[in-house]
């Protein structure tokens, strides 16, 4: 169920806030224990806020599009009275004193939190392995990754156990899981979500957005989280009138075969819809990943200093050895990273000018193994995290909105994703474009 067809029966009176919450508790008893996507499974206040929710509507107040809808929240967000451990060991006693903004805003909207999901360790990795509570597991076949960091919050919609979810994205940790698990995941521009509240891999590069069934349910997720919900449908832009850029020096080249295919073939149902397509260049993309890793490695050891020095044994052995890599970057690497990021950024301005969206694949690969080291690619055989990270950092480097949009499934039923980026500041554009995209693709 989307939360456009819930809103729908809901003032219908067809169903409940209470009925659809118990449904997706339903969900999580019976799938949880084989997928592992909830660290904390809220079903007492969850039902407690349902039951609110229809009582508010009974008595003639509507919050909105997310009235009553059950969300679940990445483990990073601070929910007042609850704890917030980031799948780590190292937050061990911890209880929220305060929602988060995130938090706040969706309560406001009437959002229903039902619970508390996976996440690799501190959100730093892309596989969701890394976790103090085991690896959340991918819908589509469990012995998969559902991507990461917020594969937990992916894994719960793509199995009904929520209508929409809460992430956060530093290098792709939204877009990524929403790819691997066939759901949509939206990064909005940089600094639009307040991430105050929200435990940090990079205050530099972090985003908060959401993941849901739909493009218009994660445009409603949007508009409740930045504090405007919306009072108005979204519409498509015209797909006859679309501009889009195709990148495809660097970033189609090293892709798995099935996920060119179905690549190639939505560009081609865009193209066939009307839209206008080109090639676009971004000169520098050999520079994105050293780029970014000597920002957000640096940024992370400076967060953990004291709990690395204090308690290094609780954290995973991969996070660990990550943050601890951090502490060895040298401060001209860190600025000239910093001046590599605006070169960047123009880069991408550059590439938008005249267009609507730049687009290309979400995931170079399907959903890996879980406790898979290396992949294959195409002809090549890449490590597994720099692979899926490979298309989704530079949006994060240059602060543009990004969005991951299923665009088929393979031969053995797992989900391909197709990401499309807009201006900086044209969130709202560059839904009305993904909408527009839905509608031809799928």
């Amino acid at each position: 169920m989307t939360i456009a067809e819930f809103g729908r029966q809901l003032r219908a009176g067809e169903t409940s806030a209470a009925e659809v919450t118990e449904a997706c508790l339903r969900r999580i008893e019976a799938d949880n224990p084989r997928l592992n996507a909830f660290i904390l499974v809220a079903a007492d206040e969850a039902r407690r806020q349902a039951r609110h929710a229809d009582a508010e509507l009974a008595a003639g107040r509507d919050h909105g599009p997310l009235h009553g809808v059950p969300v679940s929240v990445k483990d990073l967000f601070d929910i007042r009275g609850t704890a917030t451990t980031a799948a780590s060991r190292v937050r061990d006693g911890h209880v929220a004193t305060a929602d988060a903004p995130a938090i706040t805003h969706l309560r406001h909207a009437g959002a229903v939190f039902i619970g508390k999901t996976n996440l690799h360790e501190f959100a730093f990795g892309t596989t969701n392995e890394d976790s103090a509570f085991g690896p959340a597991r991918n819908p589509h076949d469990p012995a998969r990754s559902p991507g990461g960091s917020s594969g937990g919050s992916a894994a719960s919609v793509a199995a009904g156990m929520a209508l929409a979810a809460l992430g956060t994205d530093t290098g792709g940790s939204i877009r990524i899981p929403a790819a691997a698990c066939g759901v949509v995941g939206l990064k909005p521009t940089f600094g639009e979500v307040s991430t105050d509240g929200v435990l940090p891999l990079s205050r530099t590069l972090d985003h908060v957005g959401p993941l849901a069934p739909s493009v218009t349910d994660a445009w409603h997720m949007y508009h409740a989280l930045v504090g405007r919900p919306a009072t108005r449908p979204l519409s498509a832009a015209p797909a006859s009138s679309l501009r889009i850029g195709v990148p495809r020096k660097y970033f189609c080249e090293v892709l798995d075969d099935d996920v060119r295919e179905r690549f190639e073939r939505a560009i081609e149902t865009l193209r066939r819809a009307g839209a206008r397509v080109d090639e676009v260049g971004i000169q520098h993309a050999d520079a994105i990943a050293p780029t970014y890793l000597h920002i957000v490695l640096s940024d992370a050891a400076a967060y953990h200093a004291a709990t690395l020095e204090s308690m290094p044994e609780r954290y995973t052995q991969p996070v660990r050895l990550r943050l601890e890599m951090g502490r060895y970057i040298l401060a001209e690497d860190y600025v000239r990273a910093l001046s590599g990021r605006e070169t960047l950024r123009r880069e991408v301005d550059a590439a938008l000018l005249g267009r609507d969206a730049i687009v290309l694949p979400t995931l170079p690969i399907p959903a890996p193994p879980l406790g898979a080291s290396v992949v294959r690619a195409g002809s090549s055989e890449e490590p597994v995290r720099t692979l899926m990270l490979r298309l989704t950092q530079v949006f994060n480097l240059t602060g543009h909105p990004a969005l991951s949009l299923p665009c088929g499934n393979t031969p053995a039923g797992l989900p391909c994703g197709l990401q499309l980026a807009g201006a900086r500041g044209q969130t709202d554009a560059l839904l009305s474009v993904a909408l527009a995209a839905e509608h031809a693709i799928c």
